[in-house]
């Protein structure tokens, strides 16, 4: 059952203290599975080897141990060693976990001990089902993880009495109160229909390798029954202290009405060309030639904010933080003294490390948690080298900027122009109709001299003024000049000085 509208009402609730439900021990995945899963049931969790099973699973009953239920971890193909490992290198207690491993001993290698008239499955299955039962009957854990299938199909022999066990251990723990995690690394086989069927909810880990930069993993879940979850795909991340998943962002569920409130941009002319300043809730698109001042314009609206008292979040991908509040020093923006005191947060990406999920999850963060109603991404050019698929960057920033829109931020994104000066010039991806406003720089030559010029060419929130005015960076600030009326096409960069001795011709529309 995808997710509807219903989960609207859901986006306030924390669902890791919903009752009906057993925590992952993963926030973010049980946020994904609105709530976590249901108990008694029995789940599957395939995935390739690495994908983070293993992680999954152990989290899972270490969420179960701390509420102080009686868990069981069953191992076919790692030793109890190995697990302990793996624990140790998240720093993880697996104090109150009952590992039981049931793998083949050394034994098995003797000529002895091989089989000659029976098959395996015949003699081995029978003793490994029934160690697993007298166990379960013993302890009477709440929360059971297998790990993995792919011994018990192999032991099974053939599809028919791999289907029929499984039944069986799922109608022997549906009766026994226990929660059950299988965990399968589709080595034996590409993806088990059988196995998806039976289950009562399947989550599938895929592990992606790009060209270039860290390995890229997502989640989803395939199904789950008689439940609301948040279905596609979610980006997660394995590291020190177990799996983190990144829920995908759905702006749907945040719609609310938000007042409309102006910010200045601290320098007047600025908020003349805007028609009073920026508003928030919108979004503005910032776009030129590279070297125009893009960044620092959107430095500028962020320190003047944070003077208004107002949160700030910076989100980097072209530039490290030390030459940003060095460069904004010079120019006599005081950004450095509101990252200081916290008022702003300065965020540098690595597109090579960072997946989309993760970006995201770090957006809603500082503005969910740290209360940013500023955010700038910086620049569109890095937002879509850490987008592995790039024909879908447009409806992942369409989502994202509807999602900051909906909690009335206001949010400036930077995008280069490939080029310097022309009137070939253009973005890698064309996202000026998302924007709400559009503030276009652009180098033009005058008199020897390569000059910057700043103009709005679109404003959803009201009346702004079009002119076409000059553009200056200096020690001491921003400096927007006079309209450029002396000029005739100021936007191709080789703009042609109007004779103003000539009578002036009015076009009529």
């Amino acid at each position: 059952m995808p997710a509807c509208g219903i989960l609207r009402r859901m986006a306030t609730k924390d669902f890791s203290k919903t009752g009906d439900a057993l925590s992952s021990g993963i926030k973010g995945l049980d946020d994904v599975l609105c709530g976590g899963f249901t108990p008694n049931r029995m789940y599957l969790c395939e995935g390739v080897p690495g994908s983070g099973k293993t992680t999954l699973g152990m989290q899972f009953l270490a969420a179960g141990a701390r509420n102080g239920e009686s868990v069981l971890y069953v191992t076919l193909s790692e030793s109890a060693e190995e697990l302990r490992d793996i624990a140790n290198s998240h720093g993880w207690s697996l104090e109150g976990i009952r590992i039981r491993e049931l793998i083949p001993s050394e034994r098995s290698l003797e000529p002895d001990d091989q089989y000659t008239v029976f098959h395996p499955s015949e003699v081995e299955l029978t003793e490994t089902t029934q160690h697993i039962l007298q166990d379960v009957e013993t302890m009477k854990p709440r929360r059971v993880v297998f790990d993995s299938l792919s011994e018990l199909r192999l032991l099974a022999g053939n599809p028919l009495r791999y289907r029929r066990q499984i039944l069986a251990l799922k109608q022997f723990f549906a009766g026994r109160k226990c929660t059950v995690v299988l965990l399968d690394d589709l080595t034996a086989t590409d993806r088990d229909l059988q196995v998806q069927s039976i289950a009562h909810g399947v989550i599938s880990l895929e592990q992606m390798v790009p060209e270039y930069g860290s390995d890229r993993r997502r989640l989803r879940v395939v199904k789950y029954r008689g439940k609301i979850f948040r279905g596609g795909y979610h980006d997660y991340a394995i590291r020190t202290g177990g799996m983190e998943v990144f829920p995908r962002i759905v702006a749907a569920e945040h719609r609310r009405l938000q007042e409309t409130t102006r910010i200045s941009g601290g320098v007047e002319a600025l908020d003349t060309l805007l028609g009073g300043g920026l508003e928030l809730g919108s979004s503005t698109l910032v776009v030129g030639a590279p070297g125009t001042g893009k960044s620092t314009l959107t430095a500028q609206f962020v320190a003047a904010a944070a003077k208004q008292g107002i949160k700030g979040a910076m989100f980097i991908f072209d530039e490290s933080m030390p030459t940003l509040l060095t460069r904004t020093a010079g120019m006599g923006i005081e950004l450095a003294k509101y990252v200081q005191d916290g008022t702003v947060t300065v965020q540098p990406v690595d597109p090579a490390e960072l997946s989309p999920g993760e970006f995201a999850h770090s957006l809603r963060c500082c503005v969910e948690r740290d209360g940013a109603r500023v955010v700038v991404i910086d620049s569109l050019n890095g937002y879509l080298n850490a987008t592995p698929e790039d024909r879908f960057l447009t409806i992942q920033l369409h989502e994202l900027l509807s999602y900051l829109a909906q909690l009335g931020v206001a949010t400036l994104i930077v995008g280069a122009h490939q080029g310097l000066v022309g009137g070939a010039m253009r973005t890698p991806v064309d996202t000026s109709y998302l924007a709400d406003a559009v503030i276009l720089l652009r180098f033009y030559e005058t008199v020897g001299e390569v000059r910057q010029a700043i103009s709005i060419v679109k404003k959803r929130g009201g009346a702004h003024e079009r002119t076409i005015r000059d553009f200056k960076l200096t020690a001491q600030g921003i400096q927007i000049g006079e309209p450029l009326r002396r000029f005739r096409g100021v936007l191709t960069g080789v703009p042609i000085p109007l004779d103003e001795s000539a009578p002036s011709k009015r076009v009529e529309n």
